[in-house]
């Protein structure tokens, strides 16, 4: 049975960072595409960063540009969110997600063929 498991979320300060982790097992995600969204209360879920299977290519909302970084280990097969600067509109529960492959966007949420159950992240301000 597959799993991805998001952990490192919590609450944090403006101005603070956290790094999200999430963790495959059951099966190896390293050729595939990972990403990351995002769903804040009342909201709908939004694209955060994606990274490619080798991780040479990312891809970020323009929301977390420069202040997010994507990352992966595929011998850990494991993706990071490094979340640095944040804002208390980052606010939301953090989602892990991998593609077989991208037929379209790598932004839709429906490219995704797996979810972590998410971590809740809160930034006060």
């Amino acid at each position: 049975q597959w799993q991805l498991v998001e952990s490192g979320g919590g609450l944090v300060q403006a101005g603070g960072s956290l790094r999200l982790s999430c963790a495959a097992s059951g099966r190896t995600f390293s050729t595939y595409p990972r990403g990351w969204f995002r769903q804040a209360p009342g909201k709908e879920r939004e694209f955060v960063a994606a990274i490619s299977s080798n991780g040479l290519n990312t891809y970020y909302a323009r929301s977390v540009k420069g202040r997010f970084a994507i990352s992966r280990d595929n011998a850990k097969n494991t993706v990071y969110l490094q979340m640095n600067s944040l804002k208390p509109e980052d606010t939301a529960v953090y989602y892990c997600a991998a593609a077989r492959y991208y037929s379209g966007s790598y932004e839709a949420s429906n490219e995704y063929d797996y979810w972590g159950q998410g971590t809740q992240v809160v930034v006060s301000s």
